[in-house]
């Protein structure tokens, strides 16, 4: 139940929340609307073009009112010309005027609309992108994706749509009523007198619609849950024979939302029979004393319809409102969720970097001095604990030790993913917070155990590690990381699309390419994060030839579970428990028999 309950409210999660309009709300989504600052001119003639189209609409009943006075011989006030021809000609120039200027009340909306949000876009992916690694942590990729899209696509149609109709919806409904009241001021007390009972029917079956429509989803997401539950461990189901059974329950929890589902159509059915009651017993009643009023003289018929066709407007117009407040309230809700990541500290690294452009040179020389450290999320557990080492330029450096002693921890902190709450990291001799982060990373390069390349092609891939690098360049190093020859073997070569995570590749492929990548991006420190545990042999055996060439005249600090692969180290970290509990190289750490590196070795058959 615990677990439905969970997948109820990711179900829920999915659709767009609301959030209240009021000034605290109101203020925050202010914040974007700066991004309508530089296209102001453009929104300002596009709001002129509404209240113009908007108003030329209110003008078609009163012509029409006018026309059908003439046709009954009744001359028209205000000047209004006494031709039923030039009247409709007069109709068709308005029509024209409101046809030219609601184009352009669109085009221009749009316009402004896209060009704000392709900013807003922009400053929200560069923003998530420079956050800190521990953001993602906490995060999920498809909670991060929908902020860029759907949240984002809500605040759109809210702009380009939602709000230039509220403005015309305002218009058409303060225009209208102020013209019902000027045609006639008994039938407007008349038409009033009952929307306080709509008013307060809408309200009352509004809630409770609402309140069943959430029970309806939550079990129509409990009953999703038993079918994503059961196809995914279909492999037990089977073994256990409990066919019958998972069908009973998925029965069981579609009778729940039909039970539910039917109650709810209760509430519907009244509330369509009262609105329908209402609405036609209010175009009836306004008929009715309408004709009253005809035959008293106190109303013309021109009068009439001309009432009846701005009550139309007034009724639309009320009767759009709630679905544009309910647009509204998504949008503050959108707001709301991109603003939390627009107002994220992120890191220092610039949307105008000038190319990667280096400006302080690492040499290659690495010290931790006495460095404890914690993940953000996790302070509680203390993942280094007083770790020193010192690698000098161009030494290859091993860290070896059991899964969860902190090896891959050290590679984060190198580059600047983390940072720690004690001890200091220097390079050349220099702290960490002396150097640009964007310095310290352009001059690590990291090859990870598991290679996650893009969906573009493999010169695409290569040239990551140099973005102005010539084909030339790709081509030598891809040789260097000895990947050149199987890249050559396919049809399209270097051009060939690797797909969606280099699917398309084996994994000693995508770790070649990843050398090429770090080949061609010549770092001073090189990190290896267990570059070959996955591989088979002749694999491991191309890539540790890759290996040696990159490692060339450059500082290394290789994280290893193999440790055949790091007996020619210059010095082998041994860490145990987020503490180095033993230094030295391979022969050295072999001597001392209670060693927890002899003991790994014994475990590898190393010995």
């Amino acid at each position: 139940m615990a677990r439905n309950g969970l997948n109820s409210s990711s179900s829920r999660g999915e659709e767009f929340t609301k959030s209240k309009i009021n000034k605290e709300n109101l203020q925050k989504i202010s914040e974007l609307l700066k991004y309508l600052k530089p296209y102001q001119g453009k929104f300002a003639l596009g709001m002129v073009f509404l209240l113009l189209s908007s108003l030329t609409g209110l003008a078609f009943p009163a012509l029409i009112k006018v026309m059908v006075d003439v046709a009954q011989g009744i001359k028209p006030d205000y000047g209004m010309p006494n031709s039923v021809n030039t009247i409709g000609y007069l109709a068709f120039a308005i029509l024209f005027v409101q046809a030219f200027v609601s184009f352009f009340r669109i085009r221009l909306f749009v316009e402004v609309a896209e060009k704000a949000l392709a900013d807003i876009r922009r400053d929200t992916y560069f923003r998530m992108i420079t956050l800190p690694m521990n953001f993602f942590a906490n995060r999920r990729v498809g909670e991060l994706n929908s902020r860029i899209s759907a949240d984002l696509s809500q605040i759109q149609d809210t702009l380009t749509t939602t709000l230039a109709e509220m403005i015309r919806q305002i218009v058409l409904l303060i225009g209208g009523i102020s013209i019902l009241i000027m045609v006639s001021g008994k039938l407007t007390l008349f038409n009033l007198s009952i929307l306080p009972i709509i008013v307060v029917a809408g309200v009352f079956f509004g809630k409770a619609i609402r309140k069943i429509s959430r029970q309806a989803q939550d079990k129509l997401a409990e009953s999703n849950t038993i079918v994503e539950e059961t196809l995914q461990g279909i492999s037990n189901v089977k073994a256990f024979v409990n066919e019958s059974f998972e069908a009973n329950r998925y029965d069981k929890s579609l009778r729940e939302v039909v039970k539910i589902a039917v109650r709810g159509s209760n509430y519907r059915g009244g509330f369509a029979s009262f609105i329908i009651f209402c609405l036609f017993g209010a175009i009836m009643g306004v008929i009715w004393y309408g004709s009253i009023l005809v035959q008293q003289g106190g109303l013309s018929v021109g009068d009439l319809l001309a009432y009846m066709l701005y009550s139309v407007f007034v009724g639309a117009a009320m009767g759009s409102f709630p679905e544009l407040y309910a647009n509204v309230q998504k949008a503050l809700g959108a707001s709301e969720r991109v603003l939390e990541i627009l107002k994220e500290e992120n890191e220092p690294i610039s949307i105008n970097s000038n190319d990667n452009e280096i400006k302080d040179i690492i040499h290659g020389n690495l010290s931790f001095q006495n460095i404890h450290f914690s993940y953000p999320s996790r302070k509680d557990i203390v993942v280094l604990d007083g770790v020193s080492f010192e690698a000098k330029a161009g030494e290859k450096v091993a860290v070896v030790g059991p899964s969860g002693a902190g090896k891959s921890t050290i590679a984060s902190l190198i580059l600047g993913f983390y940072h720690a709450q004690r001890g200091e990291i220097l390079f050349d001799g220099k702290p960490f917070k002396d150097f640009a982060l964007t310095d310290i990373r352009n001059q690590v390069a990291i090859v990870p155990q598991d290679v996650i390349l893009f969906g573009g092609t493999i010169n695409e891939n290569i040239a990551y590690g140099k973005l102005t690098a010539s084909d030339e360049e790709i081509a030598e190093a891809a040789k260097k990381a000895n990947a050149h020859l199987f890249i050559t073997g396919f049809p399209e070569g270097y051009e060939t699309v690797v797909g969606e995570r280099g699917v398309k590749l084996s994994g000693g492929q995508r770790q070649r390419i990843a050398i090429a990548r770090a080949l061609l991006k010549n770092p001073a420190i090189l990190i290896l994060d267990e570059a070959t545990s996955s591989l088979d042999s002749e694999s491991e055996r191309l890539v540790q030839e890759a290996l040696e060439v990159l490692m060339k005249d450059r500082t290394s600090i290789i994280i290893a579970h193999r440790l055949s692969t790091i007996r020619e180290a210059d010095q082998i970290i041994v860490l145990d428990k987020g503490k180095i509990v033993e230094k030295g190289n391979h022969k050295e750490l072999l001597q001392n028999p209670e060693g927890l590196y002899k003991h790994l070795s014994a475990l590898q058959f190393e010995v």
